[in-house]
């Protein structure tokens, strides 16, 4: 339910056929109703860069991902100084809308509880 970037009811929608069907409309239309496909943004493009966990996700990109995220955000930030969204051919598809990031996130998150962990491990002498 409480994972590392937000509260996320997927797991449990996931869960339901019944949930899924009725809810899977509901989120592509707000998805489209947000306005970041329509500058070229991809969902984890939007993450806040200042968390720790996501700072460290970000330099476990590969080079092509990471020129790829520099080039969405220098175009969105074009398209914003000229107040207009890009051309329709232009706008991220949902099929493009990949969480590309979230598995590093996810995978940083998971190195810190075990470094907690294995950090706070008592010791005893017989």
């Amino acid at each position: 339910m409480f994972g590392p970037l937000n509260i996320s009811l997927a797991p449990y929608v996931k869960s339901s056929r019944t949930l899924t069907k009725w809810i899977t409309p509901i989120a592509n239309w707000y998805a489209n109703a947000s306005g970041y496909r329509k500058y070229g943004f991809k969902y984890d493009d939007l993450l806040v860069e200042e968390r720790d966990d996501v700072q460290r996700a970000l330099t476990r990109l590969t080079v092509r991902e990471k020129y790829d995220r520099a080039y969405r955000l220098k175009r969105a930030s074009q398209a914003s100084v000229l107040h207009t969204p890009l051309p329709k051919e232009q706008w991220t598809t949902p099929a493009e809308d990949v969480r590309y990031l979230k598995p590093h996130v996810l995978e940083v998150v998971k190195e810190d509880t075990e470094r907690q962990m294995w950090d706070t491990v008592g010791v005893k002498k017989n």
